[in-house]
C-alpha cells in the first residue's frame, strides 16, 4: 500500500524539471557548422565551444579540405550550412569570391594578426591558426633501406625513393594544395610544375587526405610521407619512429579559418560562435594543437614543434591561389591524379 505514494514521491523531482529539459531543448540553436578539422579535435571543440555559449549545439558536417569546399559550392543557391569553423584560408577566399560569405567583424578580431582575418571591413573570415607541409620520414624504414635522410624537397627527387613517396591529392586535401601553392611560390609556375613531373616518378599513391602520408609514413607503409605539421607532432609525441623534417627551400603554409555562410536562417547564433572562435579561450584551444595561433598574446602549450619551421614559410599569395584554384587543380589532376588512391 505504500508502493504507490512513494513512486509518486520519486516522480515527483523529476517531473518538475521535465518541463525545464523540453524548454531547454526548444530553445537550444542548431548550428551546422562545416569542417575540415581532424576527427580528434571535434569532441574538444564541441564541449568547449557549447560550455561557452549557453542555448547553442554544434553539429559538425567534417571531410577533408577540398570535399567540403566542393560541398559549399555545390549548396551556394540552397546553404546548408550555418557556420564554417576551421577550413583553408584557400577555399574561405574562393568563397568570398562567390560573395557566400556572411560580413561580421567578431568581438575581438582586432587583437589577430593582420593576416589573420579579411581584408573586407566587416571581416568576411577570420583565422584560428597556421599549419606547414612538412616531411614525415621514417627512420627505421631508412634504417632498413639504407636511405639518405632528406633536407630539402629537391633531394625527395632521388631514385632511392622510388615508390616510397606519400603525397596528398590537391584536388581533395587541403594539404595537398598548400604544399603545391609552396612550391609555385618558391619555384614559379613553369619550374614547379616540372619539379612535381619528376617527383611524380618517386610517389606511390596521392591520399584524399592530408593527415593519410605522415599517418602511413608512422606505420612503416612507405619511407616518407608529405603531410602537414600538426599530424607529424602529434604521431611523432606518440612515439611514432618518425623524423619531421622542414625543407629548407621553403614550406607552403595555410590558415585555418571561420566564417558565417551567407544565407543562414541562424545568423545570430553563428556571430555568438564567431565571437568565440576568435576569443582568447578558443584560441588557446587551438595552441593544444598547433604552434602559430591568430591571436599573438596566446602562448600555444602544443610540444614538439621543429624549432625552424615559422623561420622556412614559402611566399604565397592567398588571393592568387584562390583565383587560380580550379585552374591548378585540373591541370595537377589531368597530370598526376592516374595515382590517386580511391576514393571511399
Amino acid at each position: 500500500m505504500l508502493r504507490r505514494p512513494l513512486l509518486a514521491a520519486l516522480a515527483a523531482p523529476l517531473l518538475a524539471t521535465l518541463p525545464i529539459a523540453v524548454a531547454d531543448a526548444q530553445q537550444r540553436t542548431r548550428l551546422t557548422v562545416y569542417t575540415a578539422l581532424e576527427n580528434e579535435q571535434l569532441p574538444e571543440f564541441k564541449r568547449a565551444a557549447e560550455a561557452a555559449l549557453p542555448g547553442i549545439e554544434i553539429v559538425w558536417v567534417r571531410d577533408s579540405t577540398g570535399i567540403v569546399t566542393t560541398r559549399l559550392l555545390a549548396e551556394k543557391e540552397n546553404p546548408r550550412a550555418d557556420v564554417i569553423w576551421g577550413l583553408s584560408v584557400f577555399s574561405l577566399q574562393r568563397l568570398e569570391q562567390e560573395n557566400m560569405l556572411l560580413p561580421y567583424t567578431p568581438s575581438g578580431a582586432e587583437a589577430l594578426r593582420p593576416q589573420f582575418r579579411s581584408s573586407a571591413s566587416p571581416t568576411t573570415w577570420i583565422g584560428m591558426d597556421a599549419f606547414v607541409s612538412a616531411v614525415c620520414f621514417n627512420t627505421a624504414v631508412a634504417r632498413q633501406r639504407n636511405l639518405p635522410t632528406p633536407s630539402t624537397w629537391a633531394d625527395l627527387l632521388d631514385p632511392a625513393y622510388r615508390g616510397l613517396i606519400a603525397m596528398p591529392n590537391p584536388a581533395s586535401s587541403g594539404t595537398g594544395l598548400l604544399t603545391i601553392a609552396g612550391w609555385l611560390g618558391t619555384m614559379g609556375e613553369e619550374q614547379a610544375w616540372a619539379f612535381m613531373t619528376k617527383l611524380h616518378e618517386n610517389v606511390a599513391v596521392y591520399t584524399h587526405s592530408g593527415s593519410a602520408p605522415c599517418n602511413n609514413a608512422a606505420r612503416g607503409e612507405y619511407a616518407i610521407g608529405l603531410s602537414f605539421d600538426m599530424r607529424a607532432v602529434t604521431l611523432k609525441n606518440q612515439g611514432a619512429p618518425i623524423e619531421i623534417i622542414v625543407p629548407s627551400d621553403g614550406v607552403g603554409f595555410d590558415l585555418e579559418g571561420a566564417a558565417i555562410v551567407r544565407g543562414t536562417r541562424n545568423e545570430a547564433a553563428g556571430r555568438r560562435l564567431m565571437d568565440y572562435a576568435a576569443s582568447e579561450a578558443a584560441m588557446a584551444l587551438y595552441g593544444r594543437y598547433y604552434a602559430l595561433l591568430g591571436h599573438p598574446g596566446v602562448t600555444p602549450s602544443v610540444q614538439g614543434y621543429p624549432a625552424a619551421f615559422a623561420e622556412r614559410l614559402a611566399k604565397v599569395d592567398f588571393g592568387e591561389v584562390a583565383t587560380n584554384r580550379d585552374r591548378i587543380l585540373a591541370e595537377w589532376s589531368r597530370r598526376f591524379d592516374a595515382k590517386s588512391a580511391p576514393r571511399n
